[in-house]
């Protein structure tokens, strides 16, 4: 059997791991949900609360947590993958502020949830602190508060750091400046995905773990143990959705990989800061998240993995020594007072990327299949935004969450290999090119913004 307590830090400190019971043999449902991660697991907390008498049932490959919303960085953020543009482009510039005040308030309910259902899951809304560390990064982070602001969006969604205020917050080496926004909580993730599951069971779900999906139907989810017959049937698989049949193209799973530190001494945390346990990265071009966690480690991390050939997703793809040495040598450029201290524990997974870089949520009425995802790695927020709207949309309700401009876009399929290889691997690879470019000429990358329409900017 599998040791799941090897996945992750979170993993490791998130309680007991035991897998629950798999599909005894067909059932029937009125609900059936493919994936027991935030999605799955929102939808099902929601459905139940909003009508008891539903017969939900969550299928899983592993166990609830197993994937992403067990192994992220633990920001429960209001970012959202789509700018709020291609929002606007997709409805109109009130949906588009609709979906990001949406956004916002689905941080405060993830909080509000946990206390209420008792989910002990180590948040703290400290917001995130984003630093610039050279003149380039500084340009960026300047426009996007002047974007924020043709927008209508005051200091109080997102607001320019000077070199002081920064440091204050952050005290990374060479800090120019920055930005930060209060919308965010630092979490264990693994502990809000476990104690959600518990949570759903208690209210009557059904949750069968250790068993994997072979296909999913109009009103059936086909497994080797029986068939889930449903009403409707919702495909919250993330970055596994490439593993079903017919949705091989869906959704790229792109590798982010993460370290941590033993917990750190006070003197330690004077020196970096973090006091109120913000969230943190930096403005450059390829992706790096941290925070501090409630016991006081410094967890790290970042892309830079490689797309695999095929959408292939394997134990070994969740590690990658290459990613891990940069990510531990990240960690001591930006900190210096870390030079020379252990980080042991290193560890992956895969993230979902629809081909527009647009999250989704819908339900198609006539075949009963509903979906979310695509949340290019800004999911533990926008998970719960799912759940509540994938709530109404199958309960009927014309509410405002399901008139949201994401509610019932549909992506297009990604190129055939090996476009696909080639494209996503470009796309990472030049935004590591890009930081080298802006180190050496103190400029914002060409390169960046000729690969931008790539990452879907």
């Amino acid at each position: 059997m599998t040791d799941y307590a090897r996945l992750s830090l979170w993993h490791a400190t998130a309680g007991d791991l035991t897998p629950r019971a798999p599909l005894p043999d067909d059932v029937r449902a009125d609900v059936a949900i493919v994936g027991a991660g935030y999605t799955g697991l929102w939808t099902a907390y929601y459905l139940k609360k909003a009508r008891p008498d539903l017969r939900v049932a969550v299928v899983e490959k592993e166990i609830a947590g197993f994937g992403a919303s067990g192994r992220n960085g633990g920001w429960c953020s209001a970012l959202f993958p789509a700018s709020l543009a291609t929002l606007a482009r997709m409805g109109s510039r009130e949906g588009a502020l609709a979906q990001h005040a949406a956004m916002r308030a689905s941080v405060d309910e993830v909080i509000a949830v946990a206390a209420a259902e008792g989910i002990d899951a180590d948040i703290a809304k400290g917001g995130t602190v984003v630093v610039a560390r050279s003149t380039p990064q500084m340009q960026r982070a300047a426009a996007e508060v002047a974007e924020a602001r043709e927008w209508g969006l005051g200091e109080r969604d997102l607001r320019l750091l000077t070199g002081t205020e920064a440091r204050a917050m952050l005290n990374a080496a060479g800090v120019l400046g920055g930005t930060y926004t209060p919308d965010c909580a630092a979490l264990h993730p693994a502990r809000l995905a476990r104690g959600l599951a518990r949570v759903a069971e208690g209210l009557g779900v059904a949750l069968y773990e250790r068993t994997p999906v072979t296909a999913i139907e109009p009103h059936r989810v086909v497994t080797p143990h029986g068939v889930v017959s449903a009403d409707v049937v919702v495909r919250a698989t993330e970055g596994y959705t490439s593993e079903l049949p017919g949705h091989e193209r869906a959704m790229v799973p792109v590798y982010s990989l993460m370290v941590a530190t033993d917990p750190l001494p006070a003197s330690v945390w004077d020196e970096i800061g973090l006091a109120r346990r913000q969230t943190f990265a930096d403005h450059r071009n390829l992706i790096v998240y941290g925070q501090r966690t409630a016991d006081d480690r410094l967890v790290f991390g970042g892309r830079g993995a490689p797309y695999h050939f095929g959408s292939a997703i394997t134990p070994a793809h969740d590690r990658d020594e290459r990613v891990f040495t940069s990510l531990r040598a990240g960690l001591v450029e930006l900190f210096p007072v870390l030079a020379g201290m252990p980080v042991p524990h290193s560890w992956g997974g895969a993230l979902g990327i629809p081909r527009d870089w647009t999250a989704s949520v819908g339900l198609d009425a006539a075949t009963g299949l509903a979906w979310a995802g695509g949340y290019v790695g800004d999911g533990v927020a926008t998970a719960n935004l799912a759940g509540r709207t994938l709530r109404d949309l199958i309960l009927g309700e014309r509410t405002d969450l399901a008139a949201l401009p994401w509610v019932g876009h549909r992506s297009p399929d990604w190129e055939p290999e090996p476009l696909r290889w080639l494209g996503v691997n470009l796309g990472l690879g030049a935004m590591t090119l890009a930081d080298r470019e802006e180190h050496l000429t103190r400029r914002r990358s060409l390169l960046a913004r000729a690969v931008a329409p790539l990452l879907g900017h």
